[in-house]
């Protein structure tokens, strides 16, 4: 995920009435279990660790953990201490220290941070006041816009489990012993009578939202989209398919590349994707501290754009766009709606999608039955981050919200859109319309990809 950083000026509110359907209290009730699970996340990602591991930078691409543990204060702080609550600073000394604009990742191991225990405990007191807060914050359909729906409550849960993954990265970085463990995912049932692909039938949908009540703002608004018919990979690319790529001479043949990715080819001497070693002939890798064989029929992940576009290029085929994305994760042409989560509008539960650090790789291809979409591809949410074609870029009619820096200046064509979460994403950050957006050279990151082609 991207940075974010301290409230600016607040732009002009563009949601729409929150829906009379949702009520106030179990909306305050959801605002609460969200804001929990992701704090008991955070504990779990920070004390798994010495103090002087939170303290240390494990590569330069991120920040200290202890970074990320006071950022997340200082965050809710500064919105729902601050601007919700109204109430005085309680460490104002601190928000540049934590301007994630200020100061790039690498930087951050030299600035004089909190201490693991100050930053527990800083941390720990903005809660206790959070809470009080949301307790009390009227959250009815008229009220002011931060506070309509939980939708500040909701944001800050987000951006906690944004950070989250972002330290469950860092752990990915580290050297030394696992940390953290869990259990394997789930095997999938039916995945031998599974078709390659899917046909995505050509005509309108509505793609993105103008009334799911906590989604930000570069999913806003709803509207109509035209597609052509497609074929969509029914899984994500698996490492063995992709070890077929590297096999082909796919990292030594520039006809693949977009002539930036060849250059990254050839600078960084590139073979595999990222943690990926070859040892007696056999493909291992290292996740989370343990190395192992490579499972071919795993999703590949820790691929850049550029990898998941050669690769395409390679089999015949292409990423495909974030609209068709879209369309087949969310369009069910039954009923001509868009669903909120391909296998419909409830929440994600075990059974749908591999979510929330329950496990800490992706499920086999073919896994997850019961969240397949209407469009019978399946895995589009969690697993791995797709990456697709598209740049970054406002939908029409978009605004602003809550401050400009949490979309708008990443905007263009320097950032390509990643679609589905992983299985490093918690629910309350993931959802049928969520964009995620990084650099194409970006390869630490939870990202995978599926390809496409034309009907």
């Amino acid at each position: 995920m991207t940075d974010d950083r301290a409230p600016s000026a607040p732009a002009a509110d563009g949601f729409p009435p929150t829906p009379g359907s949702l009520d106030p209290e179990a909306l305050r009730r959801r605002a609460l279990d969200a804001l929990l699970t992701a704090r008991a996340r955070t504990a779990t990602l920070t004390d798994s660790v010495e103090d002087g591991e939170l303290t240390a930078q494990h590569s330069p691409l991120m920040s200290p953990l202890v970074w990320d543990l006071a950022h997340i204060g200082n965050q809710e702080e500064q919105w729902l201490l601050r601007a919700v609550g109204g109430r005085q600073a309680l460490r104002p000394e601190i928000d540049g220290l934590y301007d994630a604009f200020e100061h790039p990742r690498s930087a951050r191991p030299s600035l004089p941070l909190l201490a693991p225990a100050e930053a527990r405990t800083y941390a720990s007191d903005v809660r206790g006041r959070a809470l009080d807060i949301l307790e009390a914050a009227p959250l009815h359909e008229g009220g002011r816009p931060l506070e309509r729906a939980g939708f500040a409550f909701g944001m800050i849960a987000q951006h906690e489990q944004q950070h989250d993954e972002t330290m469950l990265i860092t752990h990915q970085l580290r050297s030394g012993p696992a940390a953290l463990t869990a259990p394997a995912p789930p095997d999938p049932t039916d995945a031998g009578s599974l078709p390659g692909e899917v046909l995505v039938p050509a005509g309108p949908f509505t793609m993105g939202t103008s009334a799911e009540p906590w989604a930000l703002d570069n999913e806003r608004p709803a509207h109509r989209r035209e597609v052509a018919a497609f074929h969509l990979d029914t899984s994500p690319v698996t490492c063995g398919a992709y070890q077929r790529f590297m096999a082909d001479g796919g990292y030594t043949d520039p006809r693949w590349w977009a002539p930036e990715g060849w250059d990254m080819v050839r600078e960084h001497g590139l073979t595999a994707p990222l943690f990926w070693h070859r040892d007696a002939g056999q493909w291992l890798r290292l996740r989370f501290g343990v190395t192992e064989p490579v499972p071919d029929d795993e999703p590949v992940l820790h691929v850049s754009w550029y990898e998941a576009d050669a690769y395409a290029r390679w089999a015949g085929r292409r990423l495909p766009t974030e609209s068709e994305w879209e369309k087949a994760a969310r369009h069910d042409p039954a009923t001509g709606r868009s669903l909120r989560y391909p296998w419909g509008d409830t929440d994600p539960t075990p059974e749908h999608a591999n979510l929330g650090q329950r496990h800490l790789r992706p499920a086999r291809a073919g896994a997850y039955p019961a969240g397949r979409a209407p469009s019978g591809a399946g895995q589009l949410i969690g697993d791995v981050w797709e990456w697709t074609s598209s740049d970054f870029l406002p939908y029409p009619g978009f605004v602003a919200f809550p401050y400009r820096e949490y979309s708008d200046v990443f905007f263009g064509p320097g950032h390509k859109v990643l679609r589905g979460g992983s299985f490093a994403v918690d629910q309350v950050a993931c959802r049928g319309t969520f964009r995620n957006w990084d650099l194409p050279v970006r390869r630490q990151i939870f990202s995978g990809f599926r390809t496409a082609r034309d009907a």
